[in-house]
């Protein structure tokens, strides 16, 4: 095969006869994406399901390094048999029981972090096979999960067809984005990667059930009619056969909530957890239950996706959930759910949506509980949720303010204290935001302060450890980089299980040069979290430093593997291909990350210098111009343009370019060229100088060369 393809039809039969007239390597496995029958990632789920096993049994190292993607999409791995090949989730600190009050959630990003680690146990099972292509059909894509329809878009991008053929079917219609931004859009990664199919709802077909010649339900009697209802209802309702459907619309509301009692009990039975977020929900939504009993239901759901950063599914439960509950007789459940459909939202971007739920809480309450809440969390969407078109410290501010002023009256003064803190925090951000970061500083260290004293040493312990997090990130600002690393290390002591810390100090270590234990973090970050391409690229460029280059460029490799428009490791990835010298892979490296960056001066002063060691000097120069059009204060334009200019005979224009190019950002090499056009020009004091800075930092063979040539012909000079 040599294309994934894309089945566009009305009813599943028209898909599975679409599907038979191709010519597809052996079957690897058919899943649904519908989201009502396991949530977040049904379909993924399901491929693991139907994989995970032999591949454990091939690959043992794949349940350790990717066991958070495993348990995320498919947590029916976290069952006991599986406990030798999967190892559970490492608990951080907002999963603790101790943990008082959650304060931190995952990044929107998450679930592309996940999806690449799924298609990396795809990629690494067909590897250990190793015996020819396989087909994954993924039907009901239109009705999938916004995690699925990345998920997908993740495979197609990064799986030939070669290995791995993908067939997607939807409806006929056009597939719609989800809510919000998005990560990687399904309908144009369909577009550009798969063969899309049409046209077969218009071809007859036999209904295959024997039953066509009749005209409605005519001729069955009860029982046959009850039995056909419930085979609509075992399908969790989303059989296609009209029969099922019509039987299932004629019999009874009573008759049809037993039936959803009945499936979802099953269900239940079944024991898989990932069955509580799509088909025991829907069924429970309509089983007779007390709406309070349904609520709970929905907010299991809904909490387990927030905390996986499932924003968008823990949106729709919480929708779904305060449809059936009573906001008179449960305030407290009501603002509960709703707190965090806000929540949900605006780390899924969806900014605007939680600021209209913020509003609808205020117009309906009286608690200033949620005031408060509603206070803050609006303050955040002006700070730091809404893009900058419509971010707004000042409004921010006068909200926090609000919030502030509310904790200030609370009577508990444990919960005063805390909530003060938890308010102030967000004016600390604020702070940070406006350029004030000493005033942040402050703030940060009154509540630290104020929880020493009001609270026990195990009490907010997320929270505490957080504002200690925000400190260093403050002092990383401020350039205290000592004070940084020392409360990043305390927080990876008390919570050694999140990744960002590892990552974050990782980031410090490096700037105290530190190198070799930075390099260390950003290997336990990764180890911790599903791929992702900044701990990747910030190792890469660590190794570079530390003359790993191979090392450097495989992590490079892997940033572009998983993000192809990131410009920067496009950009570092073709300077060292240029200096091992593959010209081409560097120049296929500089045009795509021009294509993506138009502008980017990097790029154009690495499309220079292959232009230059090609011989086309001319376009070289129009080159290194344009990146001096971009950025004038860029030190290598100038040595580039330097080179050139020497090249062309130019002596005095090639000298003024490195003057410039070692006024912006000394080096060793702008001051050996310097001194060698010098050395040309006739200017030996100046190249001599230029020669003994260079031999004052390392040894130097060519330098040390050209210096007693230098010297010698200035010996010359002065005998003669």
């Amino acid at each position: 095969m040599d294309s994934h393809f894309w089945i566009a039809a009305a009813d599943r039969r028209s898909r599975d006869r679409a599907i038979a007239e191709l010519r597809l390597p052996p079957v690897l496995a058919r899943v649904s994406a519908h989201r009502r029958l396991r949530g977040p990632y049904t379909a993924a789920g399901a491929v693991l399901r139907a994989v995970l096993p032999d591949a454990l049994a091939r690959r043992s190292e794949l349940g350790p390094r990717h066991h958070v993607e495993i348990l995320t999409a498919a947590p029916e791995f976290a069952a006991p048999e599986f406990a030798g090949a999967v190892p559970p989730m490492r608990t951080t600190l907002e999963h603790r029981d101790t943990s008082d009050a959650r304060t931190r959630y995952q990044a929107r990003l998450h679930t592309m972090r996940i999806s690449h680690g799924l298609a990396d146990i795809l990629r690494d099972y067909l590897t250990a096979l190793d015996d020819g292509p396989r087909t994954l059909l993924i039907d009901d894509v239109a009705d999938a999960d916004p995690t699925d329809q990345e998920f997908i878009a993740v495979v197609l991008r990064r799986l030939a067809p070669e290995q791995l053929t993908v067939v997607v079917a939807t409806g006929a219609g056009p597939l719609a984005e989800p809510p919000g931004p998005v990560s990687v859009s399904l309908p144009t990664t369909l577009a550009e990667r798969t063969r899309r199919l049409t046209g077969y709802a218009d071809r007859p077909a036999s209904h295959g059930t024997g039953l066509d010649g009749l005209d409605g339900l005519d001729g069955l009697d009860a029982t046959a009619i009850a039995e056909y209802a419930g085979a609509f209802v075992g399908t969790e309702c989303l059989s296609g056969d009209p029969w099922h459907q019509a039987a299932y619309g004629s019999v009874t509301d009573a008759e049809r909530a037993r039936l959803h009692d009945e499936r979802r009990r099953q269900l239940l039975g079944i024991d898989e957890p990932s069955l509580l977020l799509g088909a025991v929900p829907f069924h429970a939504e309509r089983a007779g239950l007390p709406p309070a009993e349904v609520a709970q239901v929905l907010r299991h759901a809904q909490l387990h996706c927030k905390n996986r950063g499932l924003y968008h599914a823990a949106v729709e439960f919480g929708e779904r959930a305060r449809a059936v509950i009573d906001r008179s007789t449960d305030p407290d459940l009501w603002w509960e759910i709703t707190g965090d459909v806000t929540t949900s939202l605006s780390a899924a971007g969806r900014a605007d949506e939680a600021e209209q739920w913020y509003d609808e809480a205020r117009a309906i309450s009286i608690d200033p509980a949620v005031h408060m809440h509603a206070a803050y969390g609006t303050a955040m969407l002006f700070a730091r949720h809404y893009g900058d078109g419509r971010r707004d410290s000042v409004r921010a501010r006068r909200w926090l303010n609000q919030a502030v002023a509310i904790a200030s009256l609370l009577p508990d003064p444990k919960e005063r204290a805390f909530q003060s803190v938890f308010q102030r925090n967000g004016i600390a951000l604020v702070e940070t935001r406006q350029g004030r970061p000493e005033e942040a500083l402050r703030l940060l260290n009154e509540g630290m302060a104020w929880l020493d004293r009001e609270l026990a040493p195990d009490e907010q312990l997320l929270h505490r450890t957080g504002l200690r997090y925000n400190r260093a990130q403050v002092y990383g600002m401020l350039g205290r980089l000592t004070e940084a690393l020392a409360d990043f290390t305390s927080v990876i002591d008390v919570d050694p299980n999140f990744a960002d810390h590892y990552f974050n100090r990782g980031n410090i270590l490096r700037r105290l040069g530190r190198n070799e234990e930075a390099v260390a973090d950003y290997e336990q970050a990764l180890l911790l979290s599903p791929p992702f391409p900044e701990a990747y690229y910030n190792r890469g460029d660590v190794r570079l430093e530390l003359g790993d280059v191979a090392g450097a460029l495989a992590d490079f490799d892997r940033v572009l593997e998983l993000d192809p428009e990131h410009v920067d490791a496009r950009s570092n990835r073709a300077a060292i291909r240029c200096e091992l010298g593959d010209l081409d892979g560097a120049w296929d490296d500089v045009e795509s990350g021009l294509a993506l960056a138009p502008a980017n001066p990097y790029l154009f002063c690495l499309r220079a210098r292959i232009l230059t060691e090609r011989g086309d000097t001319t376009a070289a120069y129009q080159a290194v111009s344009h990146a001096l059009d971009a950025d004038v204060e860029l030190a290598e334009a100038w040595a580039i343009r330097g080179g050139l200019r020497y090249q062309a005979g130019d002596l005095a224009g090639a000298i003024a370019d490195f003057d410039r190019a070692i006024e912006i950002g000394d080096s060793l090499e702008f001051r050996y060229n310097r001194a060698m056009v010098c050395q040309s020009a006739g200017r030996l004091e100046a190249a001599v100088a230029d020669y003994r800075a260079v031999l004052a930092v390392g040894d130097d063979d060519e330098a040390a060369e050209e210096l007693d040539r230098c010297l010698s012909m200035m010996a010359e000079q002065v005998g003669g």
